[in-house]
């Protein structure tokens, strides 16, 4: 993996064959000292220190170079780490995670992984260590055959420090709630899934629900739940770290809403034609939302592209 957005003092001096310390030790990046590259400032060894909090451009992004190789968890995650809160309370900040080929597909068969690759694998399962909790559409649980987050020990420590759980919950939003609630999603999650729904959903789905071992949310006047309102009782139970993983129709209700706040994109270098749908579907907006480009990393042709809304 590379990184060619954003190009900084040390990026051009690797391009070049020199070093941009001039003393062929480390370079700064942000403001900030590192070392070799792969070193990242706080991380400690086997673990990710620091992970939940401090931006990118706090800390300086790690690994400044035109060199294609496998990054670390480590410098994945101070790559994506979420913005510092700001006084105060903390606000919820909204991030989404897709991928999508060079036609616009988001799916080829129904399913993501098979327009994903091992890199775009790891940045996935980075955002979601970084997080608080993970938001998905009803039909991507039944498409994708979502199953709880995983606590991973690469990142124990710097969760902890965060003051997050060993794993982020699992938030569904359904209206109809026609869910298999003996999945493992339902039954066997270290944190109970969290099910957001309407006030005027089945009753009787919402009691099947919470006999699995799920948590019904009530985040909308209607049938099914409000994009603001979900986002609002995230932020009340304590999550204030989200990521979305979609699917289209989801994403879609969440960009006409006004609720993201960042987009991780994967390009992946595949034609696939057909009618599959693209990032974000369903209701348009009247004006075009315009986000800038915070990072762009590179593998294999893979690009992997941070946007924050301007």
């Amino acid at each position: 993996m590379r990184r060619l957005f954003p190009v900084t003092d040390e990026t051009a001096a690797r391009a070049s064959g020199g070093s941009a310390g001039g003393d062929g030790g480390g370079a700064a990046v942000g403001g900030l000292a590192t070392g070799e590259p792969g070193e990242v400032p706080g991380g400690g060894p086997g673990g990710v220190t620091g992970a939940g909090g401090g931006s990118a451009e706090a800390v300086g992004f790690p690994g400044g170079d035109l060199v294609d190789r496998e990054w670390s968890l480590a410098e994945l995650a101070v790559a994506y780490a979420y913005p510092e809160p700001g006084p105060g309370d903390p606000q919820p900040w909204l991030r989404a995670n897709m991928v999508s080929t060079l036609d616009g597909a988001a799916q080829h068969d129904g399913r993501s992984q098979p327009i994903s690759t091992a890199a775009d694998m790891r940045i996935f399962g980075t955002l979601r260590a970084l997080a608080d909790v993970v938001i998905v559409g009803a039909e991507t649980v039944r498409q994708e055959g979502y199953r709880p987050a995983r606590a991973r020990a690469e990142f124990a420590e710097a969760r902890e420090a965060a003051g997050q759980g060993p794993a982020p919950a699992i938030a569904v939003i359904s209206a109809s709630l026609d869910l298999d609630f003996g999945l493992p999603l339902f039954t066997s999650a270290s944190v109970p899934t969290l099910v957001l729904t309407g006030a005027a959903a089945a009753p009787e789905r919402m009691a099947a629900a919470e006999k699995a071992g799920a948590r019904v949310v009530v985040a909308g006047d209607g049938v099914g739940a409000d994009p603001v309102r979900v986002v609002r009782a995230l932020a009340e139970l304590g999550h204030t770290r989200l990521l979305t993983e979609g699917g289209p129709r989801l994403l879609g209700q969440l960009v006409a809403s006004g609720v993201l706040d960042e987009l991780c994109l994967t390009i992946s270098p595949m034609l696939t034609a057909g009618d599959a749908q693209r990032i974000a579907g369903g209701p348009s907006v009247a004006v075009p939302k315009r986000f800038e480009l915070v990072s762009l990393l590179e593998e294999e042709g893979f690009l992997f592209g941070r946007y924050r809304r301007t």
